[in-house]
């Protein structure tokens, strides 16, 4: 997702979104680990997906004061 998409969520959204984006982040790596993953840009890409919602996420706790 884009960061734009990712800044119009709730709180509670992106919150799931990192959750969703964790179990894939680790999916990637168990996959690396036994050899099955053809496409290690993805590994990359989910690293990068993960620190995009944490940001939104500090944004948003930020504004809101949390």
């Amino acid at each position: 997702m884009k960061s734009t998409e990712l800044r119009e969520l709730t709180y509670k959204e992106l919150y799931d979104k990192l959750l969703e984006a964790k179990k894939e982040y680790f999916n990637l790596r168990f996959q690396q680990a036994t050899g099955q993953l053809e496409k290690t840009s993805e590994l990359k890409k989910a690293r990068r997906n993960i620190a995009r919602i944490l940001t939104c996420l500090n944004e948003k706790k930020k504004k809101e004061g949390k």
